[in-house]
């Protein structure tokens, strides 16, 4: 097999503000949540923080060199809201917008298109300390407001919009019950209702978002959301374990009360009822505001959990990984390539829109890079990983799925969350101390892999 993928087939990288921009405290930008929660002891590897990262506030255009080497036509970044409103609502930095000016006309100029993602889980600080951030309903329309303010200023240029990143990563690993949750804001609550109250609350922001991405954008445009769903992956593909992998999709993770209610309209009945009083409080007309319609949906998909049919009262049963199962430098990146087949098809079937055009806005794998004594950093482990999950992503296309494109996660090594610097996840190594940037082998075989349309 050829692997060949479509003429018009979408190939890109991406990034985030917060894990490559740095320049935390110029042209007015105010702190995120991430800011703060990098100045409390033991929550970040090293103590790093995002203050400088990858530089790239001030070496964006050597970054669009490298991307224009390595041949891709189209990069997802998102921005920063408190560096377009510090305070989070009210005055628009216009120094802030100036930088993705500078950025989106840099990227068009060399041919490029971008695509913006409006948040990636650097909440403004100020709002976190007015009312909660999250926890309060006021956040959802301040970050339209956000929105209205961004896409009137750039969506005369930028017509491929982002809602949201990952609702569960800044809300259910934001805020935890009788544990210290291990992303920003790292909050504290008294009960699983009050996480999934975030989580609903973020669902508004994204409906609202939608309907401002609409009304602001000058020109015609294409919004979607950006989710991380856990993806449910049949041990064997026998008719009795599809349909156990398709039933436990609904309440693995956080699938039953984020993706579902975004793209049907509703709270998944089986998480409801597991949920009880936890659930979170929806009020009238909540579900029609979610469920916006989509340009595409964003997959970040990196792992999958196997599932197979089980006499139960479930009907199946989710299967740990033996001790030895292959993993990448994370301890929760385990290889499981069709997990992007699965995840594309749960999209289509389990949540019922065949109709929805996908896109993978993310899927790459952190390893344990090193420069050689030539120089080079051959990372012939993550072109391993890629190339299996590109494969995955095809059989999609050639089984009939709407995929439409792939963005590698990352362009360059960065910022990694609680990890700080200790993980790379990027196609191109960065000296943090130099800001050299160095690519590695996997960014000679992805730019051949987009020369040839096809998985090499």
């Amino acid at each position: 097999m050829s692997y060949k993928f479509p003429n018009n087939f979408i190939w890109g990288a991406a990034t985030s503000s917060y894990q490559i921009e740095g320049a935390a405290t110029e042209d007015n930008r105010l702190p995120s949540v991430w800011d703060t929660f990098c100045t409390i002891p033991n929550r970040v590897v090293n103590g790093d923080t995002g203050e400088v990262a990858c530089d790239h506030y001030h070496r964006y255009e050597t970054d669009v060199k490298l991307m224009v080497e390595l041949g891709i036509k189209h990069y997802r970044f998102s921005i920063a809201w408190p560096r377009i409103i510090p305070e989070g609502r009210g005055t628009v930095n216009e120094a802030g917008i100036d930088f993705y000016q500078r950025l989106v006309h840099c990227l068009l100029e060399h041919g490029i298109t971008p695509h913006a993602t409006l948040f990636h889980w650097d909440s403004p600080q100020a709002l976190e300390d007015l009312y909660g951030s999250w926890q309060s309903r006021q956040m959802a329309q301040d970050y339209a407001d956000y929105v209205t303010a961004v896409v009137s200023r750039l969506g005369d240029r930028i017509t491929n919009w982002m809602t949201i990143n990952e609702i569960s990563c800044f809300t259910h690993m934001g805020y935890a019950v009788d544990e210290t949750p291990v992303h920003a804001p790292g909050t504290q609550v008294n009960s699983k209702k009050a996480v999934w109250q975030t989580s609903h609350h973020a669902l508004l922001a994204h409906g609202l978002g939608c309907q401002a991405i609409r009304a602001a954008s000058p020109v015609a445009c294409k919004v979607s959301l950006v989710d991380n769903f856990s993806v449910t992956v049949p041990i064997s593909e026998s008719p009795e374990n599809i349909a156990a992998t398709q039933k436990a999709f609904h309440t693995c993770g956080s699938n039953g009360g984020i993706i579902f209610p975004a793209l049907t309209g509703a709270y998944s009945p089986a998480l409801l009822e597991i949920l009880g009083e936890d659930a979170p409080d929806i009020q009238a007309g909540d579900l029609e505001i979610i469920h916006q319609p989509l340009d595409s949906l964003g997959l970040n998909i990196y792992k999958g959990n196997y599932v197979r049919a089980a006499d139960n009262q479930q009907g199946y049963e989710e299967l740990d990984l033996p001790k030895g199962y292959p993993k990448m430098h994370m301890p929760w990146l385990n290889i499981v390539p069709e997990s992007i087949y699965w995840g594309i098809r749960h999209v289509s079937e389990t949540l019922g829109r065949k109709d929805l055009p996908v896109v993978i806005t993310e899927n790459g794998c952190a390893a344990q890079d090193e420069i050689n004594d030539k120089g080079e950093v051959v990372d012939s482990d993550r072109i391993l990983y890629l190339r299996q999950y590109l494969k995955s992503a095809h059989r999609a296309l050639s089984e009939g799925y709407p995929l439409t494109g792939y963005f590698l996660w990352s362009l360059m090594d960065n910022f990694e969350w609680s990890w700080g610097y200790d993980r790379r996840f990027g196609i191109i190594y960065v000296d943090y101390k130099t800001q050299q940037r160095l690519p590695k082998a996997s960014f000679n075989w992805y730019r051949e892999c987009m020369s040839q349309n096809r998985v090499v």
